[in-house]
């Protein structure tokens, strides 16, 4: 399964996050090149390579206009907030949905978007205690948040993980100055949305995790907690702008991780009274139906009868479906169930050339395991048109 993990030990901010899965690109360049082909007025993306603490990883600077403002800095001054002062021009949830409804990208992208806006908004709303229709965005600030929330959700479109996880969040301590005044770390609007989010403070004194950080993290992040066991492709850091004890960066690693799936049912009943067509279809039914696995065993039975153990393995929401059709299709009076965990490799296939046309190839990866195999029923239609045998339709693969 393609995994991502964020490691947030020092925070989340929407330029980290941006810098950070950048890198994990094999040519971060052109598209940054896109980002500025997107039309954000007056938004220009700039990366360059920083270092914090004897790393090395890149910075990612958003100006609007020339000017560098918003939540670069690492402590942003809560751009996001209500105002009531009206010298400033500022933007509504209206204006900004319209000029999200414009934006190059595909539909995808365009609802994570506007999710992770919305989401801001009902947190500023909340702390505020406001409609979201009343809230209002300082123009800059606005520009500067949806460069931040587009390109982390290009971005992740872009890898297109499977899963993501990320660890509990530092969102630093003591105080951070606003508009409003001096607010406790973490600032309301970002406490709010890191409800139900493992978090932890520090030695570090500062705002580590931003508003903006805090939603894209609540939108994308499958779970929060250790990094998996996981065989790493790339890794990248997303550096800070300000220079703590620490490196003040957010490192994001891509890998393959095995596929959990669970807990999952096992099924079983003895049988000594049905014929060898009846088992068979009886599985043939259990099968179609969508059962992970079907199977029997041999056993000896009451009066050294010989019979047939049939088990059947699913998950839990088809547990009711595969004992009725167990009941149905064979002669049993009765069903055991017990319950698995199950560890699984990540399953793929793609299509390979053979000198006698195209074969289907079943990958499976994970857990620093991976195994490539042809399609058994393409081998076998290969084999009978050509008069060949499977042994050298393989040979003729390699």
């Amino acid at each position: 399964m393609r995994t991502l993990y964020l490691d947030c030990g020092m925070g989340a901010a929407g330029d980290m996050l941006t810098a950070a899965l950048l890198e994990l690109l094999p040519r971060p360049e052109e598209f940054v090149k896109r980002l500025n082909g997107l039309g954000i007025p007056g938004v220009t993306y700039h990366r360059e390579q920083a270092e914090k603490c004897g790393i090395t990883g890149t910075h990612i600077t958003v100006t609007v206009d020339g000017h560098a403002e918003g939540e670069h800095d690492h402590e942003h001054d809560h751009h996001h907030e209500h105002d009531h002062e009206h010298h400033h021009h500022h933007s509504g949830m209206e204006e900004i949905g319209h000029l999200i409804g414009h934006l190059p990208v595909s539909e995808k992208v365009r609802a994570d978007i506007r999710a992770v806006y919305d989401s801001i908004a009902q947190a500023e709303s909340h702390v505020h205690g406001v409609p979201v229709t009343d809230i209002h965005f300082h123009e800059v600030g606005t520009m500067d948040a949806v460069a931040d929330v587009t390109a982390v959700c290009l971005l992740m479109e872009e890898l297109a993980a499977d899963q993501v996880i990320a660890s509990p969040v530092h969102v630093g301590g003591g105080t951070v100055r606003c508009a409003h005044g001096v607010l406790p770390v973490p600032a309301p609007a970002t406490a709010y949305l890191l409800r139900d989010v493992p978090i932890y403070g520090g030695a570090i004194q500062g705002e580590l995790c931003t508003p903006t950080g805090a939603a894209l993290l609540r939108h994308f992040v499958t779970r929060f907690g250790d990094m998996p066991v996981m065989t790493l492709e790339s890794v990248g850091y997303g550096m800070g702008r300000k220079d703590f004890p620490r490196a003040n960066c957010l490192r994001a690693m891509l890998g393959e991780t095995a596929a959990e799936s669970g807990d999952v049912v096992e099924l079983a009943c003895n049988l000594d009274d049905m014929t060898g067509e009846g088992i068979a279809f009886a599985m043939e039914r259990l099968l179609a139906a969508g059962a992970l696995d079907v199977y029997t065993l041999p056993i000896g039975m009451k009066k050294s009868r010989p019979g047939v153990m049939l088990c059947v393995l699913c998950r839990e929401e088809q547990r009711e479906d595969m004992v009725h059709l167990l009941l149905r299709h064979t002669t049993t009076l009765g069903v055991r169930e017990t319950r698995h965990r199950r560890y699984t490799l990540s399953r793929s296939q793609d299509t390979v050339n053979s000198p006698w046309g195209p074969v289907a190839r079943k990958t499976s990866q994970g857990w620093g395991v991976r195994r490539q195999k042809p399609e058994y029923e393409d081998l076998a239609r290969i084999a009978r048109e050509q008069d060949l045998t499977l042994d050298q339709v393989r040979d003729g693969l390699k």
